[in-house]
């Protein structure tokens, strides 16, 4: 099971992406457990994480987001704007899959 947390700007837009991340995940028989949240609710989400992705509108926050994962071996990185724009699921999976070394 990879645990992935997507945070965004109130967790609403990300939650689509969620979506796409679970169907491309269940087509590649990876058992994910994926779920959006307000990035400030950050450090409130983080148990037994293995990859933290920021969306887009929130890239700024990557370096205060650095502090609250890092100390906890959590890999935190931007979603890329063109996969996040397409709601590219499958693309945004292997970003965190690969991000988590799985």
């Amino acid at each position: 099971m990879i645990k992935i947390r997507l945070f965004c700007a109130a967790g609403m837009s990300t939650s689509l992406l969620v979506n796409k991340m679970v169907a491309a995940a269940k087509d590649k028989g990876i058992e994910v457990d994926i779920e959006a949240f307000p990035e400030g609710q950050m450090d409130k989400h983080l148990d037994n994480v293995n990859v933290a992705l920021l969306g887009p509108q929130v890239g700024y926050t990557l370096s205060k987001a650095k502090k609250i994962c890092e100390p906890k071996g959590i890999p935190v990185e931007v979603i890329p704007m063109v996969d996040y724009g397409m709601m590219n699921g499958a693309k945004v999976l292997d970003f965190a899959l690969k991000l988590a070394g799985k």
